[in-house]
């Protein structure tokens, strides 16, 4: 693997970065005073739009997709370094590119397996950035951290799926923008093969029989910047066979070729966020006196700071050498690193942010900085798109096979 960027990349780190000062951080305030002017705090504020048209105007826009036809064309390890960049901002910055999930990983879903059609309802659109998207998978009545265990029911009638269940956490869905959802469900309960036992659907979200319940909270966040994350019902909801993506039996697959590419995201963004809490750390610790000496010469305060930049740069290169293999040998080959990603980048950076937040003291917990939200999101990522122990349990059992 070479560790150096290429031209693309160096390129677009230099854009992204100055689109990042020049537009993005002087907006955070912005953001704050349009969003408490809303009827709605599920609105989006006007600044988030003239974000999106700048990020367009200057070629960074839809960075993720690796299709050329739809997207930027990158591969993973180099679209990885710009993620991170965007990391810094998570309430906009991902936003702003076009690049933010769920829409992210439901485009990539409707680039691989939506027929002709459904592209051009939804992927275009959601390619454009003229609406939003959400993934419906979580249910709070069994773990639905194995989708085997999915009790929502899409079953077969004539020309039509219907659709019955509950669903929750189901991020942006309370953005009124939000206008198509892909759910995932059981078509065949009772097959053989567990694996092929779900399926999934596009449902638009003004088709009768979808309510969206209530809004969901993240450790006391409600997450507007991302749509919420909501309790959604689907009460005998009716939609064409047409609306199935791929077929019966295909969405066990279709999950697991969504979330490869997800977790490279998640996982950049997250290295971002530390380097953000690094940054606020340092700031801090230089222009603070505690017991009659700035906390930067504490030693304790030296030793977070040294761990911390121990910590990041390891975890950048375990992402990066995993986005490398899932170019060169494909996510299938490169499962042990995804699976390791994603177990060890959430809980390293909570630690660092924690760090951050006890070297702010009350401050750290308060609206006044960014640190008590990250930490919130970067927590929830230890149980998104699949729970650490998920992971453990199947990297181990991996490695012991080795030995069997």
């Amino acid at each position: 693997m070479d560790f150096a960027f290429d031209a693309t990349t160096e390129e677009l780190r230099e854009k992204l970065l100055a689109f990042m000062d020049e537009h993005v951080h002087p907006a955070q305030t912005v953001l704050a005073e349009q969003h408490a002017k809303l009827d709605s705090p599920w609105q989006t504020p006007p600044v988030v739009e003239e974000l999106k048209a700048q990020a367009r105007r200057q070629g960074l826009w839809n960075l993720f997709l690796p299709d050329p036809e739809h997207g930027a064309g990158l591969t993973n390890l180099q679209y990885a370094p710009l993620a991170e960049i965007t990391g810094r901002s998570p309430q906009l910055a991902p936003t702003a590119l076009n690049c933010a999930a769920p829409d992210t990983g439901n485009m990539e879903v409707l680039t691989q397996f939506g027929s002709p059609q459904q592209q051009a309802d939804w992927l275009k659109p959601l390619l454009e950035g003229e609406i939003r998207s959400a993934f419906a998978m979580t249910e709070p009545e069994v773990a639905s951290s194995d989708a085997t265990n999915i009790e929502t029911r899409i079953e077969r009638d004539g020309d039509s799926y219907v659709i019955s269940g509950r669903k929750w956490y189901i991020s942006g869905a309370m953005n009124p923008n939000c206008k198509i959802f892909i759910v995932m469900g059981k078509t065949d309960p009772e097959g053989s093969d567990i694996r092929r036992q779900q399926s999934m659907i596009l449902v638009p979200r003004d088709t009768p029989g979808l309510e969206v319940r209530r809004a969901m909270q993240v450790y006391g966040y409600e997450d507007h910047w991302h749509g919420g994350h909501a309790e959604v019902v689907f009460d005998r909801v009716r939609v064409p066979a047409t609306n199935l993506i791929g077929e019966e039996g295909g969405g066990f697959a279709i999950a697991q070729a969504r979330l490869g590419p997800g977790r490279i995201h998640h996982c950049m963004r997250l290295i971002g966020m530390a380097e953000r809490a690094i940054e606020l750390m340092c700031r801090r610790a230089v222009t603070r006196t505690a017991f009659g000496k700035p906390l930067a010469q504490q030693g304790a305060v030296q030793q977070w700071i040294a761990d911390a930049r121990v910590a990041v740069e390891q975890l950048r290169l375990l992402v990066l050498k995993t986005a490398w293999l899932m170019d060169t040998v494909g996510n299938r080959g490169a499962h042990t690193e995804i699976q390791s990603i994603k177990i060890a980048t959430p809980r390293t950076v909570v630690d660092i942010i924690d760090r951050a937040v006890q070297l702010h003291g009350a401050g750290g917990v308060s609206q006044d900085f960014p640190l008590a939200e990250l930490w919130a999101g970067a927590r929830t990522l230890m149980l998104a798109d699949g729970p650490d122990e998920v992971h453990q349990r199947s990297l181990a059992r991996r490695e012991l096979k080795k030995y069997m």
